[in-house]
């Protein structure tokens, strides 16, 4: 079979929304009274992505307690469809694809026969034998190509997927990211900026009209004479919705919806803001394909598993290999953890006892005073009033939280969150702790409360 994949481009490429985003530059350099300087760029999933703005990573983290718009659109969308397409997406993916609805968007994760990951997305259901997957970044390339200093075979999502068909077959492909451009709409005010720029019904539940959309759930609507898709996953963990637009009005729609977030106190948000936002997100943040996620890994233990596996199924790609650590005994997890500094790459060790690895860590103002004081930092900056600590992730070998009756982790006591102490080590050669360590603790209770799956009503008349 002739692959669907896109060679590996020579340079990186821009996304149909960069000179939207110059032009948000410069807007933002005249409402903050400043010189015009260049938007701070870095090479992600071999496009050229903004890492922040005139403003900085930690003022673009922040904006998500009010309202965040990010440029989404170095993410794929995939189109499957045909008499036969439930059956081989249900034969490769580990939901159950023939129980999902029209209308509603299902997360999960596409592996290796071996059970690791190979990517994380979200399937939405546009009718009976009509898929859209969204996938992330560079995972629609096909071929060898220079990655990080190294020559890499890269294998598309799409192509990986349909080789599991299997000889008459009847499902359709098309890439069609060259149709819509992706636009993120985060934070408690995203609710009255959608309604006022598209009307308040784009909002509402398609079968229950009268309501508010439910959580991942999506919508498909009108507007001057193009057809644009919402959904409401909440990619942060907070309210919000992920706006697909019409390439042909794309960069328009991105002017207005910029100009709205401006006058709402809100800010387009990079790369470094996003991080924050995804790892600060709920009691257990979000995992990160390439960080979290890796061929290395199985996925088990993680957040998100129930949401993204039906282990009832009888069988999906790399279900065996999943079965067969569970059968044997597998008690790691994914933790968040708060530190007086980055600690990227660093052991994680419990009284003295190396029990992971950090996978993720970047500076982060969301986090409360109080969580900031438990660490026991000296950092002047760490225990001010409005100071900065870091926030991330990392996989440990043993759950270190107790477990209830049910073998659920017990996250708080007599209504106190559990914080467990750790400290942060660099590793010589030999994996042994050098140098002093970095104070921190992984944290019960996350970093900020989950609020993408709580009733509209929370928001729609702030």
């Amino acid at each position: 079979m002739s692959k669907v994949g896109f060679d590996f481009p020579q340079t990186p490429r821009q996304t149909v929304l960069a000179e939207a985003e110059e032009w948000y530059q410069r807007k933002l350099a005249e409402k903050l009274g400043k010189g015009y300087e260049s938007i701070k760029r870095s090479n992600f999933g071999q496009y050229n992505m903004a890492v922040n703005y005139m403003t900085s990573v930690l003022e673009e983290a922040q904006a998500i307690n009010k309202l965040a718009i990010f440029n989404i659109d170095h993410m794929a969308q995939l189109r499957f469809n045909g008499k036969d397409v439930v059956t081989l997406l249900d034969r490769v993916f580990p939901i159950n694809i023939s129980a999902m609805k029209i209308g509603q968007c299902k997360y999960t994760l596409l592996l290796t026969e071996k059970g690791t990951v190979i990517d994380d997305m979200i399937l939405m259901k546009l009718d009976e034998n009509d898929f859209i997957i969204v996938i992330n970044a560079g995972h629609d390339i096909t071929g060898k190509g220079i990655d990080h200093g190294q020559e890499i075979e890269f294998l598309s999502d799409a192509d990986y997927i349909l080789s599991f068909k299997k000889d008459g077959e009847e499902v359709s492909f098309s890439d069609i990211s060259d149709k819509l451009a992706k636009i993120d709409i985060q934070g408690p005010l995203s609710y009255k900026l959608v309604s006022k720029l598209y009307g308040n019904d784009v909002l509402r539940n398609r079968n229950k009209p009268k309501k508010n959309m439910g959580y991942f759930t999506f919508n498909e609507f009108d507007f001057e004479g193009e057809h644009y898709i919402i959904s409401r996953t909440g990619y942060t963990s907070r309210w919000g919705w992920e706006l697909y637009v019409p390439v042909a009005v794309a960069e328009i729609q991105f002017k207005r919806i910029l100009e709205e977030t401006l006058d709402m106190g809100g800010l387009l948000v990079g790369l470094g803001g996003r991080d924050e936002n995804r790892i600060s997100a709920g009691n257990f943040g979000l995992p990160l394909n390439g960080s979290e996620y890796d061929q290395s890994h199985t996925p088990l233990n993680c957040p998100l598993f129930n949401a993204a596996f039906d282990m009832t199924k009888d069988n999906f790609v790399g279900k065996k290999s999943l079965d067969d650590e569970i059968e044997k005994g597998t008690n790691k997890k994914m933790a968040i953890l708060i530190s007086e500094g980055i600690v990227l790459g660093r052991g994680i060790y419990i009284d003295g006892k190396r029990s992971g690895t950090v996978t993720s860590s970047i500076n982060s103002p969301n986090v409360s005073l109080s969580k900031r004081k438990f660490i026991g930092s000296k950092r002047k900056n760490v225990n001010a009033e409005n100071g900065v600590c870091a926030i991330g992730l990392g996989w440990l070998y043993d759950n270190p939280f107790e477990v209830d009756k049910e073998g659920k982790d017990i996250l708080s006591i007599d209504g106190e969150s559990v914080r467990i102490k750790v400290e942060f080590y660099n590793e010589d050669n030999d994996g042994n702790p050098k140098g002093r360590p970095i104070l921190g603790f992984i944290s019960g209770d996350g970093v900020n409360p989950a609020t993408a799956h709580r009733p509209l009503k929370n928001i729609e008349n702030l």
